[in-house]
């Protein structure tokens, strides 16, 4: 595993507006909101990029990043140029979570109809049968690394782990009693995590479906996104007590916690990051006061805050290899961040 040495820099974040897109006005339930609380607007309520090396392979562009949102379509952009490539079709609610499948030619959807669907990305296509058998609305999805699996977590709180091939549940996990805000893969793909608004992080064997550990702080605030740390060491989690915790979940216990953004309404989710020449790791998230909060992983110092957003910042999404964030939230807009250092301050050891 690699070892990250961690030094104290500033981090500096060029914001770049890709666009915003004019939508009209109408009464809709947030899909990202544990508390399905009705807003008005279109929100963008998730934000994920593609791998960049399997999309220049196969098309003129670079890479790509898309936005899924409460008027059931998904939308996907060029990054480099902002370029519109799809608008995807066929959920019959808001979509509240996509995924990115390792190789990026396929790409799945959840969506408040109950449904998920598997899109092919060249020609922003569905495929003809959607995945069918949770009894509420889909909040989370992960491809597996080998893109073979799709795990699913549910308003109905039951975690499903999908044969991406055959369209069929491989594995029913009756997990929270809560509704599921968040689902990940490791990176080998041998274990699952999922969070709930019970409080509860729970670390799942794929193969067996046996849960192995459950986490749980103290202060039992209810978990709304959960992510794998790069080496499948430690769980990030997002919480509605405005904190975002690093786990050791193998020991049970909460190693780091991040704050200094505001989150005790809505879902809201965040990525690991890299900068300095790659040799330095952040944490970003975003917030509930439109701002987008960067940490260091090791010290926690806030390293960076960024405005720009005029309402909550939904989702996020980091691309390491371009040193670049998306985000997207209730202001409809997505906006491209751009990170670079300056400054050099003591540095620290830590392997993520």
């Amino acid at each position: 595993m690699r070892k990250l040495r961690l030094t104290n820099r500033v981090l500096k974040i060029r914001p770049q507006l890709i666009d915003i897109l004019p939508m009209d006005d109408y009464e809709l339930e947030n899909p990202r909101s544990p508390k399905r609380r009705r807003v008005n607007g279109r929100a963008y309520t998730h934000a994920r990029y593609s791998s960049p090396d399997e999309l220049a392979a196969s098309s003129d562009h670079e890479t790509s990043y898309l936005m899924p949102a409460a008027d059931a379509t998904i939308r996907i952009w060029e990054t480099v140029n902002g370029k519109l490539l799809h608008i995807l079709e066929g959920h019959l609610a808001g979509i509240s979570t996509i995924a990115w499948s390792p190789d990026s030619k396929t790409l799945a959807s959840g969506s408040d109809d109950k449904s998920i669907r598997l899109w092919d990305v060249s020609t922003g296509k569905p495929y003809p049968v959607p995945l069918l058998g949770h009894h509420n609305y889909i909040y989370s999805l992960a491809f597996s690394p080998k893109g073979n699996m799709l795990v699913s977590g549910s308003y109905d709180e039951a975690v499903f782990v999908w044969d991406v091939r055959t369209g069929r549940v491989m594995r029913s996990l009756p997990a929270h009693s809560d509704p599921v805000g968040g689902v990940d893969f490791i990176r080998d793909g041998t274990l699952i995590a999922s969070c709930a608004g019970d409080g509860l992080i729970r670390i799942w064997d794929t193969a067996t479906g046996q849960c192995l550990r459950t986490l749980v702080h103290e202060d039992n605030a209810p978990v709304t996104s959960v992510r794998f740390s790069p080496n499948g060491k430690f769980v990030l989690a997002w919480t509605l007590d405005s904190c975002v915790r690093l786990w050791n979940y193998v020991e049970g216990r909460c190693v780091k916690t991040y704050q200094g953004h505001r989150n005790q309404r809505y879902s809201i989710s965040g990525a690991f990051g890299v900068y300095a020449d790659r040799n330095q790791a952040f944490v970003v998230s975003g917030s509930e006061d439109g701002l987008i909060i960067a940490w260091d992983v090791v010290s926690k110092n806030i390293l960076q805050i960024l405005s720009g957003h005029e309402g909550p910042v939904l989702g996020l999404d980091t691309l390491p290899g371009q040193e670049l964030i998306v985000s997207g939230g209730l202001d409809r807009t997505i906006r491209i961040w751009e990170t670079f250092e300056i400054g050099d301050v003591k540095s620290e050891e830590n392997d993520i």
